[in-house]
């Protein structure tokens, strides 16, 4: 009986249905030999023998036996699974409405924190291409008093670094130029890595293709050959697999490439081809092995295995410190100076840290705020469930099995949103690269890979638990409360729950919305910032030129001078000016040098004035828009070297001279050996765009400068296409030859600036939206409830005499009220969150009560809009059919 109807007694009934079945054998064999004639004790024996080893028997078969049983419970766990799968995809399926909402609100929920943890994946987790990445660092020269966070190296300091630092095996050295590349079709404009020998051996690196350098090809007199990036090989080249062994033409030599590199982060800088020092002519001229001020390369070192980064740092600086009483003629002005080193992924990726944590934290307040409000929907629903959930529990359903199924079906949802939000995630990746390429070189990296969907997963299951479980949780009333009214009445502890829902969705979306605030702030005062010049209808374009055909300055000045006259004489050209920098041509300062004042010579050399020296043509001010404030402006008349000339910026002239007086002031960069008399002050212009502070600038004539590297500006009155194809033929007329990169408006030159702000603006606003959106149909949501509850209360306060619109006022306050309290809690974690955001702004604090006081007006405003047609139904309540339904 107790087989038939598998009554199972655990253990205990195992072993003694083993135990019985093994005696019974026994018993058995035993009768048959006493009936043969063997006497009974004999026959008992040996009928056990005949049978073996009882015990190991007995453990195999009650081991058997439980094997079946895990079997057995393992089957009928996979059936129930599978009963509880289909009955809530049945479930589901009959609340269509329901279903697409939660999957929604989950995708939206889920795909923004999917798509955000893939840049955090990509640039500050996934581990860099390099081998023994742990190890590397970067050797920087910064100089706080000068404002510049790396002067370089010099050859000679490079060699020392190498040579007396004990605590690294191999140390590279850096820097990029622009070049002219000839051959395999129209002449190009390559940005090229100069390097040392070994720096691709330091960094791990093996190329896609062919090989790295060899020792010595740095060296003087090694046939020149080039490695080719990925990118350059890939699109200017179109993946030629037989490009290894061909040849090009740079700086009037013929090179050969020897390697094409595999996908690498363009670190630390996007550079097309690679070629060693000994093929760079500025690095490989003789003066450069021994001149320690010309410092014009970046620095890459590896520690020894097991040394600890800081004591690279702590060595380099002490080396640094040496050079500093052994060569003080090299130092001159730069007392400060010092050797840091950095690990590499932070050098990559610091300034993208910040930004990126934020957006992710921002993403899991939106999916919080998404997660309640999908328990506001599934308690809604669970409470038109309750007869039926009554009704399984009178059929012997326990409180575990009726948590199980709501929970599958709640799992099923989110993994069903997780799946929507990667594919909505997956179309973002191209936005969100842009947007990790402004602050880091590792934007390739951003990926939808195995760690995103493992990510995902987690996120999906951790949400799909949580409003799963808390309905089933909230309804602790007995059986025959649920079975005599469970389909239409509610407890008060549940309402109290959706409050408190709504109270906590106000609060996040609250913060979400301080956050946006903050930035679209920040960003409005970037953009109404006066630049201090007029970009509109300026072109700006880069002409680097060959240095092989412009090797003095009088060939140089005699390009510039055709090139400008050649515009100048076109119609629709209203000014053509060139300088070696522009207004937002970078977003940090690149040439700032200290200089004395005559009559007003500063012993201590950390406070020297400052400033960022620019070269100009005469026309530069009236094509940028920028007026001059006192003087005059240069003229074609001023390139006597005798009698050199300068103009400054009014905050120079605030500065560094007497009652901002500085026309007629001499001032001298090279320690008074040649001083310059001040002609103008120029209005202050933000030169390196609105995100930073008013620089102040020294401008001396183009025409005194021997510099190749032109950036050319075009004030129109025609198109930019037109003006675009007029600079590209004008300087081929030249210069055949001559390549013309970066051909933009000043006005996206200085919007390029603001790029990242704008970027990290518009993903803050979707957040906030989505947030304000949700929080919103919570709160419209909980107010609906709450009227369809107070059916037959409002009857009776109209029956009593109540105005409809005291009614109306009575909704809203209650709506109002848990807005109030969600703000209030919302506005204190908003305080520590400005705090960290505070980092990321330009002049707006974060306890900006502009802000604060048009998020909380903007939540009162679309709080009112949610409660208001919850607050008409209650106005429209019947009394006699409310005294009815009593």
């Amino acid at each position: 009986m107790r087989r038939l109807f598998r009554i199972s007694l655990g253990e205990f009934g195992v072993r003694r249905d083993v135990s019985s079945e093994i005696r019974f054998h026994i018993e058995m064999r035993t009768r048959e030999l006493i009936e043969a004639g063997v006497p009974a004790d004999q026959a008992r024996a040996q009928a056990i023998a005949t049978f073996g080893d009882v015990d190991a028997i007995e453990e195999a078969c009650r081991e058997e036996r439980r094997q079946r049983a895990r079997e057995h419970a393992w089957r009928e766990q996979l059936d129930s699974v599978a009963q509880d799968l289909r009955y809530a995809c049945r479930t589901l399926a009959r609340s269509p409405g329901f279903t697409a909402t939660v999957l929604l609100t989950l995708a939206l929920g889920i795909g923004a924190n999917s798509a955000i943890f893939s840049m955090v994946n990509g640039v500050l987790l996934r581990r860099l291409p390099y081998a023994n990445a742990d190890r590397i660092v970067v050797v920087q020269h910064p100089s706080a008093s000068l404002g510049i966070e790396d002067l370089g190296f010099s050859a000679p300091e490079v060699a020392d670094l190498g040579a007396q630092t004990p605590s690294i095996d191999a140390i590279a050295e850096y820097h990029s130029m622009s070049f002219d590349l000839l051959g395999h079709g129209d002449p190009r404009r390559v940005q090229t890595g100069v390097v040392s020998a070994d720096f691709f051996r330091l960094l791990g690196v093996k190329p896609m293709l062919g090989r790295a350098f060899l020792d010595g090809e740095d060296q003087v007199g090694a046939a020149p050959v080039l490695v080719l990036s990925y990118r350059f090989w890939l699109n200017e080249l179109g993946a030629d697999s037989s490009i290894v062994g061909k040849t090009f033409t740079m700086n009037d030599r013929q090179h050969v490439v020897v390697g094409v590199l595999p996908p690498l982060p363009s670190y630390p800088d996007q550079n097309d081809v690679f070629m060693p020092i000994s093929s760079c002519p500025f690095r490989s001229q003789p003066h450069m092995k021994t001149a320690r001020g010309m410092r014009m390369v970046s620095v890459v070192a590896r520690a020894k295995p097991g040394v600890a980064l800081a004591i690279v740092g702590r060595d380099m600086e002490a080396v640094e410190s040496r050079n500093h009483g052994l060569y003080p003629d090299a130092y001159k002005g730069l007392a400060d100076a010092s050797a840091t080193a950095r690990p590499i992924r932070a050098a990559m990726t610091d300034s993208a840290r910040p930004a990126f944590l934020l957006l992710l934290a921002v993403a899991g307040l939106v999916l919080l705020i998404a997660c309640a409000n999908v328990t506001h929907l599934t308690l809604a629903r669970h409470l038109r469930r309750q007869r039926e959930l009554a009704i399984r529990t009178a059929l012997g359903a326990g409180r575990g099995r009726l948590l199980r199924q709501l929970v599958t079906e709640s799992l099923l949802l989110s993994l069903g949103g997780a799946v929507l939000g990667l594919a909505l995630a997956r179309s973002g990746i191209g936005a969100l690269s842009s947007l990790a390429a402004r602050f880091t070189a590792r934007a390739s990296d951003i990926v939808l890979d195995w760690r995103v969907a493992l990510f995902t997963l987690g996120v999906a299951v951790a949400t799909g638990l949580v409003f799963g479980m808390i309905p089933a949780f909230a309804d602790s009333r007995d059986l025959v409360s649920r079975l005599r009214d469970g389909s239409t009445t509610a407890s008060g502890g549940k309402l109290r729950l959706r409050s408190a829902l709504v109270v906590a969705e106000v609060a996040l979306a609250f913060v979400v919305l301080v956050s946006a605030g903050l930035t679209l702030r920040n960003l409005a005062k970037l953009l109404t910032t006066n630049p201090g010049y007029d970009p509109h209808n300026v072109l700006t374009a880069h002409v680097d030129l060959n240095w092989t055909k412009y090797k003095t300055g009088a060939a140089t000045r005699q390009f510039t001078n055709e090139l400008m006259a050649r515009l100048n004489a076109v119609n629709g050209i209203r000014a053509v000016a060139v300088a070696s920098a522009f207004p937002a041509s970078s977003s940090s300062p690149r040439n700032r040098n200290a200089f004395d004042v005559r009559g007003q010579m500063v012993a201590d050399t950390l406070r020297r004035p400052k400033a960022e020296v620019t070269s100009i043509s005469p026309d530069y001010f009236h094509t940028i828009g920028a007026e001059l404030r006192a003087g005059r402006s240069f003229t074609e008349a001023d390139r006597d070297t005798a009698a050199l000339v300068s103009i400054v910026s009014q905050s120079a002239a605030r500065r560094y001279f007497a009652a901002g007086d500085a026309v007629g002031k001499q001032i001298s960069f090279d320690g008074g050996m040649h001083w310059s008399t001040v002609v103008g002050v120029a209005a202050d212009v933000r030169q390196f765009g609105p995100t930073a502070d008013v620089a102040e600038q020294v401008y001396f004539p183009y025409s005194l400068s021997s510099v190749r590297d032109l950036r050319l500006l075009v004030r129109t009155n025609v198109s930019s296409a037109f003006a675009t194809n007029l600079i590209r033929q004008t300087v081929h007329a030249i210069d055949p030859e001559q390549p013309v990169v970066d051909i933009r408006t000043l006005e996206q030159a200085r919007q390029d600036i603001i790029a990242s702000p704008r970027l990290t603006t518009v993903l803050l606003g979707l957040f906030a939206v989505l947030a304000l959106a949700i929080a919103a149909a919570g709160l419209g949501g909980v107010m609906a409830y709450s009227v369809g509850q107070r059916t037959q209360e409002f009857g009776i306060r109209m029956a009593l005499g109540a105005e409809r619109s005291s009614i109306l006022q009575l909704v809203l306050g209650q709506g109002i009220r848990l807005v109030v309290v969600g703000m209030v809690i919302g506005g204190l974690a908003s305080r520590a969150v400005a705090h960290a955001i505070e980092r990321q702004l330009n002049g707006v604090r974060g306890t900006d009560p502009i802000t604060y006081a048009g998020v909380a007006f903007l939540f009162i405003a679309v709080a009112a809009l949610a409660c208001l047609v919850p607050a008409r139904r209650a106005t429209a309540v019947d009394p006699v059919s409310a005294f009815k339904a009593s």
